[in-house]
Protein backbone atom coordinates (compact mmCIF):
# COMPACT_ATOMS: atom_id res chain seq x y z
CA UNK A 1 0.00 0.00 0.00
CA UNK A 2 2.89 2.35 0.76
CA UNK A 3 4.26 1.88 -2.76
CA UNK A 4 0.82 2.73 -4.23
CA UNK A 5 0.69 5.89 -2.14
CA UNK A 6 4.20 6.79 -3.26
CA UNK A 7 3.27 6.24 -6.91
CA UNK A 8 0.13 8.33 -6.51
CA UNK A 9 2.12 11.09 -4.83
CA UNK A 10 4.49 11.18 -7.79
CA UNK A 11 1.62 11.09 -10.26
CA UNK A 12 0.05 14.16 -8.70
CA UNK A 13 3.24 16.22 -8.49
CA UNK A 14 2.54 19.29 -10.60
CA UNK A 15 4.65 18.58 -13.66
CA UNK A 16 3.51 18.93 -17.25
CA UNK A 17 1.07 16.01 -16.88
CA UNK A 18 -1.96 15.50 -14.68
CA UNK A 19 -4.09 12.45 -14.05
CA UNK A 20 -7.19 12.28 -16.18
CA UNK A 21 -10.32 10.14 -16.06
CA UNK A 22 -13.16 9.14 -18.31
CA UNK A 23 -16.54 7.99 -16.98
CA UNK A 24 -18.73 5.28 -18.50
CA UNK A 25 -21.87 5.03 -16.37
CA UNK A 26 -20.78 3.52 -13.05
CA UNK A 27 -17.21 2.93 -14.32
CA UNK A 28 -14.27 5.34 -14.21
CA UNK A 29 -11.03 4.79 -16.08
CA UNK A 30 -8.17 6.89 -14.69
CA UNK A 31 -5.08 7.28 -16.86
CA UNK A 32 -1.79 9.10 -16.85
CA UNK A 33 1.36 9.10 -18.99
CA UNK A 34 4.72 10.60 -18.06
CA UNK A 35 8.45 10.21 -18.49
CA UNK A 36 9.94 7.62 -16.18
CA UNK A 37 12.40 10.29 -14.98
CA UNK A 38 9.43 11.98 -13.28
CA UNK A 39 9.36 9.08 -10.81
CA UNK A 40 11.40 9.25 -7.66
CA UNK A 41 14.32 6.77 -7.87
CA UNK A 42 13.00 4.63 -4.99
CA UNK A 43 9.53 4.42 -6.56
CA UNK A 44 11.00 3.39 -9.93
CA UNK A 45 13.14 0.76 -8.20
CA UNK A 46 10.15 -0.65 -6.26
CA UNK A 47 8.18 -1.06 -9.49
CA UNK A 48 11.19 -2.24 -11.54
CA UNK A 49 10.87 0.71 -13.91
CA UNK A 50 13.94 2.01 -15.75
CA UNK A 51 14.34 5.76 -15.24
CA UNK A 52 15.42 7.25 -18.54
CA UNK A 53 14.64 10.40 -20.53
CA UNK A 54 13.59 8.08 -23.39
CA UNK A 55 11.27 5.85 -21.34
CA UNK A 56 7.66 6.67 -20.59
CA UNK A 57 5.12 5.02 -18.34
CA UNK A 58 1.37 4.87 -18.58
CA UNK A 59 -0.76 4.11 -15.51
CA UNK A 60 -4.37 2.96 -15.66
CA UNK A 61 -6.87 2.22 -12.92
CA UNK A 62 -10.49 1.15 -13.29
CA UNK A 63 -13.03 1.99 -10.62
CA UNK A 64 -16.67 0.98 -10.25
CA UNK A 65 -19.25 2.82 -8.17
CA UNK A 66 -20.95 0.58 -5.63
CA UNK A 67 -24.58 0.88 -4.44
CA UNK A 68 -23.52 3.55 -1.93
CA UNK A 69 -21.89 5.66 -4.66
CA UNK A 70 -18.32 5.02 -3.49
CA UNK A 71 -15.77 3.89 -6.08
CA UNK A 72 -13.81 0.67 -5.71
CA UNK A 73 -10.95 -0.61 -7.86
CA UNK A 74 -11.76 -3.55 -10.11
CA UNK A 75 -9.69 -5.85 -12.28
CA UNK A 76 -9.87 -5.39 -16.04
CA UNK A 77 -8.37 -6.72 -19.21
CA UNK A 78 -6.39 -3.93 -20.86
CA UNK A 79 -4.84 -3.41 -24.26
CA UNK A 80 -2.78 -0.26 -24.74
CA UNK A 81 -1.30 1.26 -27.89
CA UNK A 82 0.42 4.47 -28.83
CA UNK A 83 0.83 6.33 -32.08
CA UNK A 84 3.78 8.65 -32.65
CA UNK A 85 3.80 11.77 -34.89
CA UNK A 86 4.93 9.58 -37.84
CA UNK A 87 1.76 7.47 -37.37
CA UNK A 88 3.76 4.45 -36.21
CA UNK A 89 1.76 2.18 -33.93
CA UNK A 90 3.33 0.69 -30.81
CA UNK A 91 1.89 -1.86 -28.38
CA UNK A 92 2.35 -1.21 -24.66
CA UNK A 93 2.55 -4.32 -22.49
CA UNK A 94 0.56 -3.66 -19.32
CA UNK A 95 1.15 -5.35 -15.99
CA UNK A 96 -1.31 -5.57 -13.14
CA UNK A 97 -0.27 -4.39 -9.69
CA UNK A 98 -2.28 -5.36 -6.60
CA UNK A 99 -1.51 -3.82 -3.25
CA UNK A 100 -4.10 -4.24 -0.55
CA UNK A 101 -7.41 -3.20 -2.09
CA UNK A 102 -5.70 -1.20 -4.85
CA UNK A 103 -5.59 -2.56 -8.41
CA UNK A 104 -3.81 -0.64 -11.15
CA UNK A 105 -1.86 -1.23 -14.33
CA UNK A 106 1.55 0.00 -15.49
CA UNK A 107 3.09 -0.05 -18.93
CA UNK A 108 6.41 1.22 -20.28
CA UNK A 109 7.19 2.58 -23.73
CA UNK A 110 9.96 4.32 -25.67
CA UNK A 111 9.65 8.05 -26.26
CA UNK A 112 12.01 10.68 -27.70
CA UNK A 113 11.00 14.12 -26.37
CA UNK A 114 9.93 16.63 -27.37
CA UNK A 115 6.95 14.87 -28.94
CA UNK A 116 3.27 14.22 -28.54
CA UNK A 117 2.00 10.65 -28.42
CA UNK A 118 -1.59 9.50 -28.86
CA UNK A 119 -2.78 6.62 -26.68
CA UNK A 120 -5.65 4.17 -27.03
CA UNK A 121 -6.55 1.94 -24.10
CA UNK A 122 -9.19 -0.76 -24.47
CA UNK A 123 -10.82 -1.81 -21.20
CA UNK A 124 -12.65 -5.12 -20.89
CA UNK A 125 -14.60 -6.08 -17.79
CA UNK A 126 -16.77 -9.19 -17.46
CA UNK A 127 -20.44 -8.32 -17.98
CA UNK A 128 -19.67 -4.84 -19.37
CA UNK A 129 -19.32 -3.59 -22.94
CA UNK A 130 -15.78 -2.99 -24.15
CA UNK A 131 -14.68 0.62 -23.56
CA UNK A 132 -11.98 2.67 -25.24
CA UNK A 133 -10.14 5.65 -23.84
CA UNK A 134 -8.21 7.95 -26.17
CA UNK A 135 -5.81 10.63 -24.99
CA UNK A 136 -2.71 12.51 -26.09
CA UNK A 137 0.30 13.46 -24.02
CA UNK A 138 3.07 15.92 -24.81
CA UNK A 139 6.50 14.92 -23.54
CA UNK A 140 9.17 17.54 -22.88
CA UNK A 141 12.95 17.24 -22.58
Amino acid sequence: MIRWIALLAVMFVPVAQAEQAEKFGNLEVHYNAMLSTDLLPEVAKNYKIDRSPTRGIVTISVLRKNAMGATQPIAAGLSAYLVNPSNQLGHIAMREIREGSAIYYLGEFRVVPPTTLRFTVTVEIAGEPRREVHFSQKFYK
